[in-house]
């Protein structure tokens, strides 16, 4: 029987016992547990991939402009500023990352990973990566494979849903998916990929998730980008055998608890934190008459 995915140290011990790689298990999880043929997973990784990069393109060349008004071709005036603040790597990162969350509050086609409000760390994160390192689709779509597992356990431990565990649940799941994959790529063991989740996630405890109007906009898109920065400088502090300390499964213990705890207004619920500033709120009433006058006459 595949691994279920409820622990951390758990897929260790398998993988130890199997004699079996991260990704090997997740291939097992997939093909038992879902039905699917390897065949079959590896196109659907490659399918995702292509969107991803797609969704990066697109937000960095096309009109970004939503229907709040809140995103105006962000990820296009952060990708050609002319004054880099650590190098050009990092601006093109965050630039990313940024384009491909603009194009889903475009309403355009992105993947969910593992969510729609996270949607632009992954494709931030490995689009670069590959630039940076040369790193070939193959273990591009492994590290994929990788980071599922990853959210498949932090699903089980705690949540990605920003209705249930906060905006630490969506883009902190992300981002530890993120330096997850980025360790993997080059070349980091079974101990630095699930220390770099950990260290990412305690980044990120207690993050609320408080959109503006009600939109996955404002400030989800900018949170996209302090993610994916994150993620890499995670996987950098885990690449050298800098512990976490506390063992990933605590840390995803604690997301969930701190979760659980956090009240309904901090949880996508657009009634705390920004969402209840006044200019929050006036944005708010100004879309929902926007709203109402674009309504269809069916007198």
């Amino acid at each position: 029987m595949a691994f279920l995915f409820d622990s951390f140290d758990g897929w260790k011990a398998y993988c130890d016992t199997k004699k079996k790689t991260l990704v090997e298990v997740v291939l097992e999880y997939e093909q038992e547990q879902k039905g699917r043929t390897e065949t079959q997973i590896w196109e659907g990784l490659n399918n995702a991939w292509a969107v991803m990069k797609d969704a990066v393109q697109t937000g960095l060349t096309e009109e970004m402009t939503s229907r709040s008004g809140m995103i105006n071709n962000g990820a296009k005036k952060v990708f050609r500023h002319h004054q880099p603040v650590l190098s050009k790597e990092f601006q093109n990162l965050i630039a990313r990352a940024l384009a491909a969350k603009e194009v889903n509050s475009c309403m355009g086609r992105i993947v969910a990973a593992p969510t729609a409000g996270a949607s632009g760390i992954m494709p931030g994160v490995l689009y670069t990566l590959q630039e940076i390192h040369s790193v070939e689709d193959k273990k591009i779509l492994e590290a994929m494979l990788l980071a599922a597992g990853i959210a498949l356990i932090m699903e089980q431990k705690a949540s990605i849903a920003g209705a249930v565990g906060g905006c630490q649940a969506e883009t902190g799941t992300a981002a530890a998916m993120g330096a997850g994959a980025i360790v993997y790529c080059l070349g980091g063991d079974i101990d630095q990929v699930f220390n770099a989740v950990a260290i990412t996630v305690q980044c990120m405890l207690g993050l609320v998730c408080d959109p503006v109007a009600g939109l996955v906009e404002v400030p989800c898109v900018v949170r996209n980008a302090s993610a994916a920065a994150i993620a890499n400088s995670s996987a950098q502090i885990a690449l050298a055998n800098v512990s976490s300390v506390i063992p990933v499964d605590e840390v995803i213990d604690a997301m969930g608890e701190i979760g659980a705890s956090m009240e309904t207004r901090y949880k996508e619920t657009a009634l705390g934190g920004l969402a209840a500033t006044k200019t929050g709120q006036a944005i708010a009433k100004k879309v929902l008459i926007r709203d109402i006058e674009i309504l269809p006459d069916e007198g």
